[in-house]
């Protein structure tokens, strides 16, 4: 059996967690599941956290990804739960019990999910035995600290066979289920995936939605919620009512079950967009040097007066956003000409990643005085600290309260630095640790993030208007230099 508890003084990694989604189809089970996988890019846990401070100290280990199928693993990789954990370096993945399906059926019409199918049956049978034994697998092979079962597991036997398995191996199972009955969302939820579902690719979109709409009534022949007729109550479990209208939480035993159901509470899966932008020009970065509270260059001015036309363009209205930006005088100038009605407010965690004792200072001065530290963040951007500053870590850390604003929240623009935004940009698109500080953010560009069941969608609105580079690539102490071609906005 499971262990009741950690104990105290037991570290996150030597917990290990399944968690098991449970709900209807259109209800935000994926969606939920890829949310949480972003955990695993912020929470610091003791051996994957070691922070390298300058040469000679330890760096945290590169975890490698488990061999598979690759569109499956591209697809699980896109899962929110597990982008949240893995934000958080926790090792996380979703196995999503509909990949392992479509080796066999991968276009199947609503028939295949009616009960009375036996082939359907024992094909979505096989597909879920498959999915939980590379799942166990994943977390005696590769440590794994919490393995997401995305899936419907509607029925209270599904849910026991699952738990008779897991438990088995000394992994804790909480399950998560989501419920809705507002048919405004869930049409749009049912937009959503007929149009990103790899089981709809290429299908006429109208025959799709009321093909899912059949799927749905299969389905709801079978469900019910977890602990509907009181025999649950030993369960662990999270259900999340009407996105997140009404919350219940049933025995959660340990840290880092809370952190997760903490986390999910946040989610909403209406849909909304996130929209980030650098600050304008300003004249250290124009001089190549890195930090400072620097005002606007003139081509930054010209960008913040520029912002508020891409902006409209890219709202598609003019219904108002609200503005987050640091307390940093590039980003609060950069944002004064968007219109009055927009709310605005400033945050100490959107402030630039701090420098320590080489503030102000250009690549090559701190490769001159500090030629170690240089080749030490070269060698491991993201876990380096600066002397008396900063890491990529470190802000991640510190952003996690804007990313439980930012999910619990609705069009919210954000003004801030290279550092902060490619952090940001790293939790919503999937980039790991090693890529997240290299990712080409350019000045004066406008990004719109639009999460999906299957992913984030991005589109880009360049304002034309001249600006500094200040990408680096490794070794290289140019003031300005392009970025390289492959990754980034």
């Amino acid at each position: 059996m499971a262990p009741k508890t950690n104990g105290i003084g037991v570290q996150v990694e030597d917990t290990r967690i399944c968690v098991v989604m449970v709900g209807l189809p259109a209800r935000g089970k994926s969606y939920i599941a890829q949310k949480g996988k972003q955990l695993s890019f912020v929470l610091v846990t003791s051996s994957p956290g070691k922070l390298r401070h300058g040469p000679g100290e330890p760096v945290a280990p590169v975890r490698r990804c488990r061999p598979g199928a690759r569109a499956l693993r591209d697809l699980a990789d896109k899962l929110p739960a597990q982008r949240y954990l893995k934000w958080l370096s926790i090792p996380a993945k979703t196995f999503n019990v509909g990949n392992y399906r479509r080796n066999d059926a991968p276009h199947p019409s609503a028939d295949f999910f009616d009960t009375k199918n036996a082939e359907g049956e024992r094909k979505r049978r096989a597909a879920a035995e498959a999915a939980v034994a590379d799942m166990l697998k994943w977390f005696k092979e590769e440590k794994g600290v919490v393995g997401i079962l995305d899936a419907t597991n509607s029925t209270k036997e599904r849910r026991k066979w699952v738990i008779d398995l897991v438990e088995k191996e000394g992994v804790e199972v909480i399950f998560v289920e989501s419920k809705c009955d507002d048919e405004e969302l869930i049409m749009a939820n049912i937009r959503d995936v007929k149009t990103t579902s790899p089981d709809y690719k290429g299908q006429d979109p109208e025959k799709a939605a009321l093909d899912f709409r059949e799927r749905i009534r299969n389905y709801e022949k079978v469900y019910k919620s977890v602990n509907e007729d009181g025999d649950e109550d030993h369960l662990t479990y999270l259900k999340i009512m009407n996105v997140g209208r009404q919350v219940i939480i049933n025995r959660i035993r340990d840290y880092l079950q809370s952190r997760i159901v903490y986390y999910l509470m946040n989610l909403h899966i209406r849909p909304r967009s996130v929209w980030l932008s650098r600050h304008g020009e300003s004249m250290l970065n124009i001089e190549g040097r890195i930090g400072g509270d620097a005002g606007l260059s003139y081509r930054g001015e010209e960008y913040a007066r520029k912002l508020p036309e891409l902006v409209l363009e890219s709202v598609g209205s003019d219904r108002p956003l609200t503005v987050w930006t640091s307390t940093l005088k590039r980003t609060i100038a950069t944002a004064r000409h968007l219109p009055k009605h927009y709310n605005q407010l400033q945050w100490k965690a959107l402030d630039e990643l701090d420098a320590g004792v080489c503030d102000g200072m250009t690549y090559q001065e701190i490769a001159d005085q500090y030629p170690e530290d240089f080749q030490a963040r070269d060698d491991d951007k993201y876990n380096y600290r600066y002397r008396g500053g900063e890491s990529y870590r470190d802000v991640v850390i510190r952003l996690e309260p804007i990313i439980m604003e930012l999910e619990r929240s609705e069009d919210i623009l954000i003004i801030s630095h290279q550092a902060v935004i490619r952090c940001i940009y790293a939790y919503f698109m999937q980039k790991t640790q090693e890529e997240s500080p290299w990712v080409p953010v350019p000045l004066h560009t406008l990004m719109k993030l639009t999460p999906r069941a299957y992913g984030t969608e991005v589109q880009t609105y360049k304002a034309n208007i001249k600006a500094v580079s200040t990408w680096r690539g490794k070794g290289s102490t140019a003031k300005h230099e392009d970025p390289a071609p492959e990754g980034g906005v």
